[in-house]
């Protein structure tokens, strides 16, 4: 049965971010794990913390609409998270952290994206409690987008300067596959 309403779709909205906020609580780990550098790694884990209030939050939102959370695939964040891995297989140190802030950014921005327009929604809605909730979650994405590209400077300088070939006596630095094909 096709709905028609405002409310609906902004439902709709809601348990994509729902499930997007669930894949990102199976795939953070990976990342805390993956992360070379600690502090990237202590960001990684803080975010999962976060991320595992969103999901919180979400259900209280839920439950006050008397509507069920589960349902809906994100198919956006599934693709973003399937790019991050893709990274973690292929590249290591200082690249393969580099290469993980860029996925864990993607993933930031889609959910910037969808957190301010689910705001959007709820203000139309006059769902002043749900605003507020996700005016919060909001916030704290783009605090975390923040907190990656301060951590990005950094780590691509390094990630650039250890891979440039003559670098301080390092050479080119690989990927893991192509030093997997050179073995072959």
């Amino acid at each position: 049965m096709m709905t028609n309403t405002f409310q609906s779709l902004y439902i709709n909205h809601l348990k994509d971010l729902y499930s997007a906020e669930n894949q990102l609580v199976k795939a953070l780990p990976k990342m805390v794990k993956s992360a070379e550098s600690q502090e990237l790694s202590d960001a990684f884990r803080s975010h999962l913390e976060q991320t595992k209030n969103h999901v919180m939050r979400l259900e209280d939102i839920f439950q006050r609409l008397g509507e069920t959370p589960k349902g809906q695939k994100c198919v956006g964040m599934e693709g973003i998270i399937k790019e991050g891995v893709e990274v973690m297989g292929d590249f290591e140190g200082e690249v393969l952290d580099a290469g993980l802030i860029s996925a864990a950014q993607r993933m930031e921005h889609y959910e910037i994206a969808t957190y301010g327009t689910v705001c959007a929604m709820a203000e139309v809605l006059g769902r002043s409690e749900d605003l507020g909730i996700l005016k919060g979650t909001l916030e704290e994405e783009k605090q975390a987008d923040e907190r990656l590209t301060e951590l990005s400077e950094a780590i691509n300088a390094s990630a650039n300067q250890k891979s440039e070939p003559g670098s301080a006596g390092i050479g080119k630095q690989t990927s893991k596959s192509q030093r997997t094909r050179t073995a072959a």
